[in-house]
């Protein structure tokens, strides 16, 4: 059986709704996300619909996630998404079951490097050099 089988619409409106009652909630991501979101019954809808869309390949979500969160760049900062993975780690194994929780995870992390790559790499920034 594939993960995806595990893995449903209802399944994933638990997780969203589970997953954002703990971001608002919380310490470092509740301040950022609280005032950023007026409606949040649409919002989770939204959320649903976009991990429906990566997961199931229902093809649901119609937005674009790379300017919705360059609006708040000022604000976010790439600690932020270790914490947003952190959270989304703890919830997922919560509530899926176990391969479905890695599936999420996997993919939220390389979503999560995608955002952050759009909103903080610049070429004309001269990296340093890793230590070996």
């Amino acid at each position: 059986m594939s993960c995806t089988a595990k893995i449903d619409e209802a399944s994933l409106e638990r997780l969203v709704d589970a997953f954002y009652s703990r971001v608002r909630a919380d310490a470092d991501l509740g301040p950022i996300f609280n005032p950023a979101i007026q409606d949040w019954p649409e919002h989770l809808e939204k959320l649903t619909a976009f991990w429906s869309s990566v997961m199931l390949t229902s093809g649901r979500y119609k937005g674009q996630p790379v300017p919705a969160h360059l609006k708040h760049k000022n604000k976010i900062t790439p600690a932020l998404f270790d914490r947003w993975l952190d959270l989304w780690k703890q919830t997922t194994e919560e509530v899926m079951e176990p391969d479905a929780a890695v599936a999420l995870q996997a993919k939220a992390a390389r979503i999560a490097e995608s955002l952050q790559l759009a909103m903080f790499f610049r070429l004309d920034r001269p990296t340093e050099p890793r230590p070996a």
